[in-house]
């Protein structure tokens, strides 16, 4: 059955009102009409109050109400009729005319809800969703609310193609030909056998039909079979990230001339190959996977999942040199995936941040033993068909993955998705520290030469008090990274751990493990590593692993994209306060390459110099009103540097100004005066630092290889007179309620040079065919909500994020803003 989206016309119910009051005949009061997808916490005003603090950015959670009213026509009497709900945070109680239809505890697992037995057919019927996220500290990022993703609706004939039934493989390739392989599940919810065929289409990428097959076939009544065809494609194009090719597969059923029910899938055609000797393969060729961890909201609009944000991030995901990114730590969005499949970014789909142990009081681990398997069932079922899914991950930091009963549960949860699918590799961000925390005192023995009770003494005795919680912190990072976490991941009871627990995996998934991706080869010749989540900062040593052993088959920076939750993880605090603590209102993890309004860090350029992706040098400077300060520090930095050579009122003042550049040397020229030649490259950690004194001008860097330039870049003050520039992503959109126009303001000069050190209140208002969805900036510090009409710049920047509505038309956005001229843009949606 072919999914149609059902996103129209819900009422959310008033926070104030109780939501399950409309169950017991005492109706809902108010509402408000909503479009899905719709995340409600973002509208929720953030506060000190809630337990959750800094982990979902002080945004509480709360019980929503979702309802909507719909005619069943006559003709569905014979007809079964399903609704899928692609996400809801989280515990979801589905009624449909106040009887309890169905539902699932997880927020991130898609989950159907068979609707035969409630309605009223010829009448208008109604249907209730609740989500329940009343229960504090029960996700360690910004989770959402509600029906964050898609609700579709199907309906179908009683004997159909089952939700997800069809399955595509193609397990022989070559050049002259592919067999592409079709497995449909049949349901036959009637009484009576029905003989139809089977008609199966293969279409190309122009919509052209390129192979097909058809069979009778006879299906009895109350049972479901499956149908398979063996379709040969002759000169198939494969799919890779450079070239991700799609083909259409279309399976219908007829009986008597007439089709009956039908379904559509996308799929690609390529050949995975994994050993640790030759690496990774697509189609033949090593891929190394420069990737990117991500969490799944978009943004100022929060966790709302609309095809466009999906895409968007993407893509920029790929033009900033990912090509691989790995859904933390839940089940990806197929809006996600689906997007992923056309721009030829790789997925690494994961499971769960948690199975038997908490992380918090309230997280997933209650209801994982339960529904685990379920879980599976539908992770599966959703990726099967996308040839962008590659690996799934069968958990992250698992804390009792360091013990028997641990390793036993990841062979049960990979046993169960070998036996729904035996084409993709399955790994598991198995995090060292957590697993052996409590031999923590036998690995650190091994490592110093002393004794746990010696160690703790010392500890005891060390320096003036100061603040616990600091301390831990320290203490955590110190193990996380530097030579102390290089021993401890190679002591012998890191390695007992990883064995047994990482024997059923096909590749030995490494969070925060480093110094173990090479010497692993040593220990097991047989194992293929990668490194699930690293530090930003460690890209250079981290990469050269990659490139010099093929069992390494990549790296997976935390994090590739900024995201809302774990906020100050990421923050320079320059007033003594600890970064990843409750630092109100700090709302924002402050970490991606990519800042939560898709302006690219210099990180981001800096990372793609060393995947080799970039020739011409690129300038950061260190924030100059900041210079001599000391931030607080938490692994998961990189640097306080933005690329701008405006600084007014610091003139004369020091200045650092960093040169990243693949090239044998570079050289730095303020305002046509050289200030020297300096190594870079691989040998000089792709960098050449120059300390100088800040004069507006021009600030260019020149790299130079072999002593012939291979490239520049250039900085250039901006005059105090800024104006309001306005560029919007996409000037047409589709009026179907779903689609975005991003625009983007920033302040520039007379001569359109960017000024980030300006900072102005931009005041926003849309009117027409669309309305305002989000609108702010990537300060991670401010009281300010996504949906206030009025932001201050951040380093120059502000985003107004545009949703379409059903109807055709203009959608007029304006922007002002004190001493500048208004900007009018104007957007196109169509039908």
């Amino acid at each position: 059955m072919n999914r149609m989206k059902w996103n129209d016309s819900w009422i959310l119910a008033d926070s104030t009102a109780n939501p399950l009051m409309a169950l017991v005949g005492g109706g809902q009061t108010s509402g408000t009409r909503v479009t899905l997808p719709h995340d409600a916490m973002i509208y929720e005003a953030k506060t000190k109050a809630t337990r959750n603090a800094h982990q979902t950015g002080f945004y509480p959670g709360n019980v929503y109400s979702y309802s909507k009213k719909f005619m069943v026509p006559r003709e569905w009497e014979d007809k079964t009729v399903t609704i899928e709900f692609e996400g809801v945070y989280m515990n979801a109680r589905v009624y449909i005319n106040e009887d309890y239809a169905g539902g699932h505890p997880h927020g991130y697992t898609n989950f159907y809800v068979c609707a035969d037995d409630f309605l009223k057919y010829g009448e208008e019927n109604e249907i209730k969703v609740i989500a329940n996220n009343s229960a504090e500290l029960n996700s360690r990022w910004y989770s959402g609310s509600g029906i964050y993703r898609n609700v579709n609706i199907m309906v179908g004939d009683y004997l159909h193609i089952k939700a997800d039934g069809v399955r595509i493989t193609t397990p022989e390739i070559d050049a002259s030909a592919a067999s592409i392989v079709v497995d449909a599940t049949i349901e036959n919810q009637g009484k009576h056998r029905r003989a139809v065929e089977v008609h199966t289409q293969i279409l190309d990428g122009e919509g052209r039909v390129v192979a097909a097959d058809q069979y009778p076939v006879t299906f009895f009544g109350g049972k479901t079979a499956t149908s398979h065809q063996r379709i040969l494609l002759e000169a198939p194009k494969l799919w890779d990230c450079e070239n991700p090719y799609l083909y259409t597969c279309q399976v219908r059923l007829v009986e008597q001339g007439e089709v009956i029910d039908e379904e559509t899938s996308t799929f690609g055609i390529r050949k995975l190959t994994l050993d640790a000797k030759n690496g990774l393969r697509i189609n033949g060729k090593e891929v190394k996977l420069r990737g990117a961890c991500i969490h799944h909201d978009n943004g100022i609009i929060g966790a709302c999942t609309l095809e466009r944000a999906e895409e968007r991030r993407c893509q920029q995901l790929k033009a900033a040199g990912f090509n691989s990114i790995r859904s933390a730590h839940h089940p990806m969005s197929r809006a996600m995936i689906e997007a992923c499949d056309r721009e030829g970014m790789l997925v690494l789909d994961e499971l769960s941040d948690v199975w038997t142990r908490s992380k918090n009081h309230n997280d997933y681990a209650q209801s994982f033993p339960d529904y685990w398997e379920y879980d599976i069932e539908q992770l599966v079922a959703k990726d099967f068909n996308h040839p962008s899914v590659i690996m799934y991950i069968t958990g992250n930091e698992i804390q009792e993955a360091g013990t028997p009963k641990g390793a036993e549960m990841n062979r049960l949860i990979a046993d169960k998705i070998r036996s729904l699918d035996s084409t993709r590799y399955i790994t598991n961000a198995f995090n060292g520290m957590l697993a052996v925390m409590d031999r923590m005192g036998e690995i650190l023995s091994g490592i110093t030469g002393k004794s746990p009770e010696e160690l703790f003494a010392a500890q005891a005795a060390g320096g003036e008090a100061s603040d616990a919680g600091s301390d831990i912190l320290n203490g955590m990072m110190g193990m996380l990274m530097g030579p102390m976490a290089d021993a401890m991941a190679t002591s012998p009871v890191m390695n007992r751990a990883i064995d047994e627990f990482l024997a059923s995996m096909d590749v030995a998934g490494y969070n925060y493990l480093t110094g173990r991706h090479a010497i692993d080869h040593e220990l097991n010749p047989n194992r293929v590593v990668l490194g699930t989540e690293t530090f930003p900062a460690d890209i250079v040593r981290l990469w050269k692993l990659v490139k010099e052993n093929s069992h390494v088959i990549g790296d997976m920076t935390w994090t590739g994209y900024d995201y809302l939750g774990e906020a100050g993880i990421g923050i320079f605090y320059y007033d003594g306060r600890m970064g990843f603590s409750a630092n109100w209102p700090s709302s924002v993890a402050y970490i991606g390459d990519i800042d939560i309004i898709g302006y690219r860090r210099p990180i981001s350029y800096y990372r793609q110099i060393v995947f080799g992706l970039r020739k011409d040098p690129y300038i950061s400077v260190d924030r100059v009103n900041r210079y001599g300060e000391k931030p607080s520090a938490t692994p998961w930095m990189w640097k306080d540097d933005i690329a701008s050579w405006t600084w007014k009122g610091y003139e004369g003042k020091p200045a650092i100004v960093n040169v990243y550049a693949d090239a044998e040397e570079v050289e730095l020229f303020l305002n046509g005066e050289s200030l020297g030649r300096k190594p870079a490259g691989e040998d000089h950690n792709y960098m050449a630092v120059y300390e100088t004194v800040y004069q507006p001008g021009e600030l260019v860097a020149v790299s130079y290889q072999d002593e012939k330039q291979t490239g520049s870049c250039k900085l250039v003050s901006a005059s105090d007179q800024v104006e309001l520039s306005v560029n919007a992503d996409r000037d047409e959109i589709k009026a179907d309620g779903a689609d975005l126009s991003y625009v983007l303001v920033s302040l520039v000069d007379e001569s359109g040079n960017q000024n980030l050190q300006a900072c102005k209140k931009v005041s926003v208002s849309v009117e027409g065919a669309g309305t305002l969805l989000g609108f702010g900036s990537a300060n991670p510090e401010t009281e300010s909500g996504y949906q206030e009409l009025t932001w201050d710049t951040y380093d120059g920047y502000v985003l107004a994020v545009i949703r379409s509505g059903k109807k055709a038309g203009e959608i007029k956005a304006t922007f002002t803003a004190e001493g500048c001229e208004p900007k009018v843009v104007t957007i196109k949606s169509v039908k």
